[in-house]
């Protein structure tokens, strides 16, 4: 049976967005490499994260900030995950997927919490879609210096929210979240 293994990275961020990984791993894959991307050194990550796509089928899937508002961030998630699994080009006879949650529309799926500690192509989900995201957030910080998301990747770090109240928000931030709501009401 052909199947996918599906996270999301960046929901709990406040800043970028949310990013997926549709992982279809082939037999050549070293499963004891793979675990929470959450459990993995930075360096170690993409070192992984490149032998999975040698030894996988994945596509990557985002939603932006902009959807993240309009939505919410838990629809975006599964908006992301939805793009993630349609841009396989290997149709996956079942999909599983981290969490509890499932993007409408899927015929075969299973949810399963902590998946990514579970399951070897959610964890493998995991690694893909963490290191584009990171390497995605260190592009940026390049631009946006100030807010450290070279180390932080967006996420509500001592530094980022310090930044954020003295050098305000940009078009990167998630301005429906309580830290960077809370500056723009002030």
């Amino acid at each position: 049976m052909i199947t996918a293994g599906v996270d999301e990275v960046g929901r709990g961020c406040l800043a970028g967005p949310v990013v997926s990984a549709a992982v279809i791993l082939k037999e050549t894959a070293d499963t004891k490499l793979l675990k929470d991307s959450k459990k993995i050194a930075f360096k170690k990550r993409i070192e992984i994260a490149n032998h999975i796509k040698l030894h996988s089928t994945f596509a990557i899937g985002i939603a932006s900030v902009e959807e993240i508002l309009e939505l919410n961030i838990l629809q975006a998630a599964l908006l992301s995950m939805k793009r993630a699994i349609n841009k396989l080009s290997i149709n996956p006879e079942l999909v599983l997927i981290d969490g509890n949650f499932a993007p409408s529309g899927l015929k075969k799926y299973k949810t399963i919490i902590n998946g990514d500690e579970k399951i070897k192509s959610i964890s493998a989900a995991s690694i893909i879609a963490k290191v584009y995201r990171d390497k995605l957030m260190i592009k940026l910080a390049k631009k946006f210096s100030n807010y450290a998301w070279e180390r932080n990747f967006g996420y509500g770090t001592k530094a980022h929210l310090v930044a954020l109240k003295k050098f305000g928000i940009t078009a990167h931030h998630r301005r429906g979240f309580k830290p960077v709501h809370k500056i723009l009401s002030n």
